[in-house]
C-alpha cells in the first residue's frame, strides 16, 4: 500500500472530505460502519484508504451533499421540506416505517418497502421529509409549553 493511503485524519476532516456532517459521520463510526484507528487518547482516526472505500460506495459521485430543491426536487410544489437524517428503517412486507431526526425532533413516515429499496435508505443517511400541506395536523401546545415560545403581538 502506498504511504499516502495509510495517513490518518480526524473524523471531522473525514466528514468534510465525504461531504457529510460531522455528527452523521460520527454515528457511522460508532455504529461500526467506518473502520478507524484509536489513538492513545481514545480519539478515532480514519485512513485515506477508508475514505477511498467510502467514496466508492457513494452514488452518484464522491461528493455528497444535502438534497435541495435544485438536486432533483425541481418542480415539486411542496414548500415544507424538512432536512434531517434517517434514524431507523423497518421493513415489514409491502410497507416500511422510516423514522427521521430533524433537529431535536423525530418524524415517522410509512412508505412502501419498494420506495425504501429504490432510495437505498439506511440509518444515518441524510434525507428530506416533504410534508404535503393538505396532510398536516396542528395541535395546541400545553400552556406551560406555550409560555416558553415567542408569541406574536396583535
Amino acid at each position: 500500500m502506498e504511504p499516502s493511503r495509510t495517513r490518518l485524519i480526524t473524523v471531522r476532516a473525514a466528514a468534510e472530505r465525504l461531504g457529510v456532517g460531522y455528527s452523521t459521520f460520527k454515528r457511522w463510526v460508532l455504529s461500526g460502519g467506518v473502520r478507524t484507528t484509536l489513538t492513545a487518547g481514545g480519539h478515532h482516526r480514519v485512513s485515506e484508504a477508508e475514505i477511498d472505500r467510502l467514496q466508492a460506495r457513494q452514488q452518484p459521485g464522491p461528493s455528497r451533499k444535502r438534497p435541495m430543491a435544485s438536486d432533483g426536487l425541481e418542480g415539486l410544489s411542496a414548500r415544507n421540506q424538512l432536512h434531517g437524517f434517517v434514524d431507523e428503517v423497518r421493513i415489514d412486507g409491502l410497507l416500511a416505517q422510516v423514522r427521521m431526526r430533524v433537529g431535536d425532533q423525530s418524524l415517522t413516515a410509512v412508505i412502501t418497502a419498494d420506495a425504501v429499496r429504490a432510495l437505498k435508505l439506511r440509518r444515518g443517511d441524510d434525507a428530506v421529509a416533504i410534508v404535503k400541506s393538505t396532510e398536516v395536523m396542528i395541535a395546541k401546545a400545553h400552556p406551560a409549553t406555550a409560555s416558553r415560545t415567542t408569541r406574536r403581538k396583535r
